[in-house]
């Protein structure tokens, strides 16, 4: 009985550990497909004059991928923003917003096939963590493609700074996808 109970925890435990195999090795196979490019800004808050820093740290990765006669493409934004952020009795934004593309590669300037503003971002970067950090992924775009040309994913935040009355200042431009 004793030797029934071995073999049958051995069997359940040999079970368990190939079906998490299977799952593991499932999973990236599906995450390999998108091509990323991960690029940083720094920007200053220019409504803030206290004593602690107000820069905000930007990392965007810009990904795409080809799939059955279409391009895919999204971005993931994550930041450090300042710890005086959280302090402030006034929201640091009053507008904020990721414009996501997806462009066709060609020669010169890269034609736009489709782009999107994804405004959640404001709402996601005034519930910062208590020590400013935090993410926001956009949702994707799809397109269909021509079998003849390449494809990437471009991207910029545009931020309107609360108080300092000047509505959206020039974009934070990040390094595009590679080409898919």
């Amino acid at each position: 009985m004793r030797k029934l109970k071995r073999s049958v925890s051995t069997a359940l435990v040999v079970t368990t550990l190939a079906g998490t195999a299977a799952l593991a090795t499932a999973t990236p196979a599906s995450a390999a497909s998108y091509r990323c490019k991960t690029s940083s800004y720094t920007v200053d808050d220019p409504s803030y004059t206290g004593p602690d820093s107000d820069n905000w740290d930007f990392d965007v990765r810009l990904c795409a991928k080809r799939s059955g006669g279409y391009i895919y493409t999204t971005a993931k934004v994550y930041w450090d923003g300042p710890y005086a952020a959280k302090q402030r009795s006034h929201f640091t934004f009053n507008k904020a917003r990721f414009h996501l593309q997806s462009k066709m590669s060609t020669a010169g300037t890269d034609p736009v096939v489709k782009y999107a503003n994804y405004t959640g971002l404001e709402r996601a970067l005034e519930n910062s963590s208590t020590h400013g950090n935090g993410s926001y992924e956009t949702g994707t775009l799809k397109s269909k493609t021509s079998g003849r040309y390449q494809y990437l994913a471009d991207g910029h935040i545009e931020l309107d700074w609360s108080g300092d009355g000047t509505g959206y200042r020039k974009p934070l431009l990040f390094s595009a996808s590679p080409r898919v």
